[in-house]
């Protein structure tokens, strides 16, 4: 069984003690790939690094909304620099995060449409934090015609999974579903088109049921395969070859 996990920050500073144990552990169970987001334009460097000196490890370059104190407009300047010279498989993480406030909304709408163009520009997916904001997210994506790209851990409705899907976005699906009271996302996965899922950990952050209170790690994802299959009552080899295959295709690995 061969799996990639589409969203993990392998390049966090919890795993500068262990990273080669993480990666080890995951590929043990058969996760060999992983994508890995940016956060913000400081951090670009270290992610880079961290990429080219472990194998299976791809790069995606951005300004991610929960940052958004940090983030420059040169930092949108140097971005699509980043993009041209260093080849990622995506723009991200960004997008718009109205958990706590609505106070920084412009800027935040003003960088997500930003990095979208860039995306367009350099015909690359974007990979979308959309936290309290899934409503404004999809109706920016209609506005800027963007198609190509994923919703990383997808908390949404069926509803607003399907208006994703038609404007050619997947849905990346954390250890959130582990949870028995998930019951919305549950039938999202239960009922999307198989094409519409990819899998992921958002490790270290986002641990499921059984390692509540711990970090994440993306060997970890197998387990919430397990609760993808039962939901689709697939076998749990078909189920994660045809996610592989989604991801691949998104991210053109």
């Amino acid at each position: 069984m061969r799996l990639i996990d589409s969203h993990c920050h392998l390049d966090d500073d919890r795993f500068d003690e262990r990273r080669s144990e993480v990666i080890a552990a995951a590929a043990d169970v058969g996760v060999t790939r992983m994508i890995v987001p940016a956060t913000s334009a400081n951090r670009w460097e270290k992610l880079k690094l961290v990429c080219a000196h472990h194998d299976g490890l791809y790069a995606a370059y951005g300004l991610h909304p929960m940052f958004i104190e940090q983030h420059q407009a040169i930092h949108l300047r140097e971005l699509d620099e980043w993009l041209e010279r260093e080849a990622p498989v995506a723009v991200g993480e960004c997008g718009l995060d109205f958990f706590h406030t609505r106070v920084d909304e412009k800027w935040q709408k003003q960088l997500f449409q930003e990095q979208l163009q860039l995306a367009d520009n350099h015909r690359l997916p974007v990979i979308i934090h959309a936290r309290k904001a899934m409503d404004e997210v999809i109706s920016l994506l209609r506005r800027q015609g963007r198609q190509g790209g994923v919703i990383h851990s997808f908390a949404g409705s069926e509803q607003q999974a399907r208006q994703l899907y038609d404007l050619g976005f997947k849905l990346g699906i954390s250890a959130t579903l582990s949870f028995e009271r998930a019951r919305k996302l549950r039938a999202v996965v239960a009922l999307m088109p198989l094409d519409a899922l990819l899998l992921e950990s958002d490790a270290p952050d986002q641990p499921g049921a059984s390692h509540r209170g711990q970090q994440n790690m993306p060997a970890y994802i197998v387990e919430h395969l397990q609760t993808m299959a039962e939901l689709r009552q697939l076998d749990i080899a078909d189920l994660a070859a045809a996610l592989t295959r989604n991801t691949e295709s998104l991210f053109k690995l």
